[in-house]
């Protein structure tokens, strides 16, 4: 610890700390023009300097360290002389109408602060770009201060803006060189948010004005788990921004979780409880709602078992709504039939994780980014589907760190990588499984690591040896020396951090897949420690909570096992509870079309659009009795085959908490309140609850009191108070309240019988989805950036008119054989069913192979995707589809 003084008064600071620093902690005010908090500080604007004792000259405050006994003034007058001087320079033909209409821009309060007015008068004519759905660009209110130049490239990595010339003729332009629209930003904002002046500006902020105030929370897209501040004006969010403290997201947004609210007013959100009637829906009241509901599900539980009932959480929806839901499901229906969409994204990982380690769940922290000197990424486009988490990865390859990247597709990240592994679709398992037997081979595992802590070695280096590479690349169609170079590199540049998608989930062998990459990580000892470890990246904000609730068949909350765990939960919830075992989405529609299944209450998830083979869930749908769609809008479930909809409030219009992919819990907070008509999901539960006798189980007045329940229940999770939550987010395990947190799983011992790890002997089967003469094509789905999912809140904002639809990416060489261009429009076809898309011509994709988003309703691409399920889990094979492709014609 330093002692400062600062204008007369002793301060302390500590080592790496800066003038500038201090100053704010303090609360002593310098402009600062090109200083942001999230980037290197540049000094270009020279308007914080600042005498320090001994110094000729003035210093840059921003990059000036402390050092011991340093004496600094910041105000004397030859400073403020100065800063007015600079302050002056940086106004010339600055348009003052601006200081009046945005007075809350930095530049413009200190121009008011140092009195300067429109004396410096303005003769330069704006030229204002509104070709962004998000952003209007003024370089007439442009200073050259660089924020977004730097911001760019530091924090997103895009390089959007640059700048040209010197002297007086300095600009600062995009790199499309003309419409902003037509550059290669990808809207995540953050030069806007940097911007002291508002020459790139939020097109939300100028239409809706300033907030009153802003509430802290969390961002309702993927599960990567940003903290957001919502802005508010009149009871109407007006912007959201990024929380530059936070430790998840580092101040910095996607386009999804900066600009993708407006889904929130949408005209067509259900604000009412609604009845299909003769095919026609009609508006009830919660009472007629509620009490329709309550009588249908107990005369079909009376008549054909409580087992003929299936309930599905949402993993849009808090932990604290999906306790309740599946609390309800076992509690008051009397079935395990409960379970989420993780079944068909990550349930492969929580499994695979589960058996090989002991839990389901990440073993490391997004800081690890920064720690890894390796990093693997397998089977995920970060950059498109957690965009922050991609962003900093793409930040770390760039400042050195070696990237793996294994994926069919080139991706964005593909371009840093030190290593493309361009694999055939689904031939993971040989792929890893040839990196293991260099990496044991050529004697780069860890054997201490090995030997203490993991079993099944002598059996797994019998079975390794004849996994080489090249017979390996014969499957996977990477060249072996790629295969050698790869795992090479993991092995000998540690620490190496390992990410995953649902490229390795959704297939036949999901389960088997995130095994064998495992076994890579155990090999080299690269679990339980900094910069290492192996790293879901989860789907939906809340995917891994709702999970971790319960809203699983085969778990209660804390993933404890309702197999060995059930008198404990009847003794803590006082109620017997089911011991039959539950079904898992697929399997309830299986049942469904089997007759077994009469009734289903779908909470927050459009089942029916996103489910493989659509005819097949459509014949289930058919099949029941009475089905319940709990949600903001009309989505495709509910429009086709619901008889009840409740319309349920949005993540920001309530209280709760989520779980990001780094079993991190975090506090979601109410900005605005929700319509008259509306209810958060866990008050529809309790309700429902109530109609059906048994209130005293459900007698929950505030999600703090379901919380509450819920650390009762799950040790892992007791010390995770809400009153510690308003700081930051907790990871979990936190089993007391004066515990940190863990950010690191596994450092010392695996939660298996024996402490250790398993190495896995895993037989390679191909899917039997192949290609065929009628069907020559792979087609793989997967995600973008700028939609989410089932598109129900994408759809209704501008991401719309920055991706119109989801699109046929093709190999150019595939498209001139079929005689398709850009824009052309192809019919799709599979043994399921068939689709139109518009094609996109995409250097990034192997011959003989196309992609497809999957966002889109008029599309609706799971008209076509196969139904065959992993063995383990029952998870689809979404990114193999064997079809043909046609140019399409009226």
């Amino acid at each position: 610890m330093y002692s400062v003084i600062i204008n007369n008064k002793e301060h302390h600071g500590e080592a790496g700390q800066t003038i500038l620093n201090l100053l704010h902690r303090i609360g002593v005010d310098v402009p600062a023009l090109c200083y942001d908090e999230r980037l290197h500080p540049f000094s270009v604007c020279r308007s914080c300097l600042v005498k320090v004792k001994g110094q000729d000259q003035l210093q840059p405050a921003c990059r000036t360290l402390l050092t011991d006994k340093m004496v600094v003034e910041t105000h004397t007058s030859e400073i403020e002389d100065y800063r007015k001087g600079i302050l002056q320079m940086l106004a010339r033909d600055y348009p003052f109408s601006e200081v009046t209409r945005f007075p809350q821009k930095e530049f413009h309060q200190w121009l008011k602060h140092y009195g300067i007015t429109e004396e410096t008068k303005n003769t330069t004519t704006p030229v204002i770009d509104s070709s962004h759905p998000y952003m209007q660009v003024d370089m007439g209110r442009c200073i050259n201060c660089s924020r977004c130049v730097k911001i760019c490239d530091e924090l997103q990595g895009q390089f959007v803006w640059h700048i040209i010339n010197r002297g007086d003729k300095t600009k600062i332009i995009s790199d499309s060189k003309s419409l902003f629209a037509e550059s290669s930003c990808v809207s995540c904002g953050a030069c806007a948010d940097a911007c002291p002046t508002g020459a790139i500006e939020d097109k939300q902020a100028i239409k809706l004005g300033t907030p009153d105030d802003i509430t802290r929370s969390v961002c309702a897209y993927c599960g990567v788990g940003c903290e957001i501040e919502i802005g508010v004006k009149e009871q109407k969010i007006v912007g959201v921004h990024p929380a530059k403290n936070a430790l998840v997201n580092k101040g910095h947004l996607c386009v999804k979780g900066r600009y993708a609210w407006e889904y929130m007013y949408a005209g067509d959100r259900i604000t009412q409880p609604m009845i299909r009637c003769a095919g026609k829906w009609k508006k009830a009241s919660w009472d007629e709602a509620i009490k329709y509901c309550a009588e249908r599900l107990t005369s079909i539980s009376k008549k054909h078992g409580a087992d003929s009932i299936s309930i599905i959480g949402s993993a849009r929806a808090t932990n604290e709504d999906n306790y309740c839901i599946q609390k309800f499901a076992r509690a008051v229906i009397g079935t395990n039939n409960v379970d989420n969409c993780a079944r068909v994204c990550h349930q492969p990982t929580a499994k695979a994780m589960s058996m090989v380690l002991g839990t389901g769940a990440s073993t490391n922290s997004f800081d690890d980014i920064e720690r890894a000197k390796t990093i693997l990424v397998a089977g995920a486009d970060t950059t498109e589907s957690h965009p922050v988490v991609g962003a900093r990865i793409k930040q770390a390859a760039i400042k050195g760190a070696n990237l793996i990247v294994i994926d069919p597709r080139r991706t964005e990240l593909a371009e840093y990588a030190t290593f493309h592994l361009q694999l055939k679709p689904g031939t993971n398992i040989p792929l890893f499984h040839a990196m293991a037997h260099v990496i044991v081979s050529e004697k780069l595992h860890n054997e201490e690591f090995i030997i203490n802590r993991t079993e099944g070695w002598d059996e797994f280096k019998k079975f390794i040896a004849e996994w080489t590479p090249e017979r390996a690349a014969k499957i996977c169609g990477v060249h072996p020396r790629l295969i050698r170079e790869s795992a090479r590199l993991f092995a000998q540049k540690s620490p190496s951090m390992c990410f995953h998608g649902l490229g390795l989930t959704e297939h036949t062998q999901g389960t088997e897949n995130v095994m064998a990459l495992i076994t890579i990580a155990l090999l080299t000892g690269n679990i339980g420690k900094e910069g290492a470890g192996i790293n879901p990246l989860r789907g939906q904000n809340n995917v891994q909570g709702s999970a971790v609730m319960g809203c699983d068949p085969a778990v209660y909350t804390g993933m404890a096992s309702v197999k060995t765990e059930r008198k404990r939960f009847e003794e803590l919830w006082k109620t017997d509870l089911p011991a039959t075992r539950g079904l898992t989405l697929p399997e309830m529609l299986d049942a469904a079309v089997a007759g077994d299944l009469k009734a289903m209450w779908i909470i927050g998830y459009d089942v029916f659009f996103t489910m493989p083979n659509s005819k097949h869930t459509k014949e289930a749908f058919d099949m029941l009795d009475f089905i319940i769609v709990q949600d903001m809008f009309m989505n495709e479930t509910a429009k086709k085959f619901a008889d009840v909809f409740l319309p349920c409030a949005s993540s920001f219009e309530k209280e709760g908490t989520f779980m990001n992919t780094e079993r991190r819990i975090q506090k979601v907070r109410a900005a605005v309140s929700r319509p008259q008509e509306v209810k958060a999901d866990w008050e529809v539960v309790c309700i429902m609850a109530a109609a059906m006798k048994k209130k005293e189980l459900f007698n929950f007045s505030s999600a703090q009191d379901i919380w509450n329940e819920i650390r009762d229940t799950w040790s892992a999770a007791y010390g995770i108070t809400y009153e510690r939550l308003d700081n930051n987010g907790i990871q979990w395990p936190c089993p007391t309240t004066d515990h940190p947190g863990t950010t690191i799983l596994h450092t010392e011992t695996f939660p298996r019988e024996g402490g250790r790890a398993k190495l896995s002997i895993i037989e390679f089967c191909p899917t039997p989805e192949q290609v065929t003469p009628a069907y020559p094509f792979i087609l793989i789905t997967g995600r973008t950036l700028y939609h989410f999912n089932a598109g129900n809140m994408t759809y209704r904002t501008a991401n719309k008119d920055i991706c119109r639809a989801d699109l046929l990416h093709l190999n150019p060489k595939d498209a001139n054989i079929i005689g398709l261009q850009d824009g052309d429009t192809a019919r799709v076809v599979s043994k399921y069913g068939e689709a139109s898309l518009t094609v996109c011509i995409d250097n990034s994709l192997n011959k003989g192979e196309a992609f497809s988003t999957f966002n889109d309703a008029r599309v609706f691409i799971n008209k076509i995707t196969s139904s065959l399920r992993d063995k383990y889990v029952q998870t689809p094979e979404y990114k193999i589809t064997a079809v043909r492709i046609e140019k399409w014609s009226a």
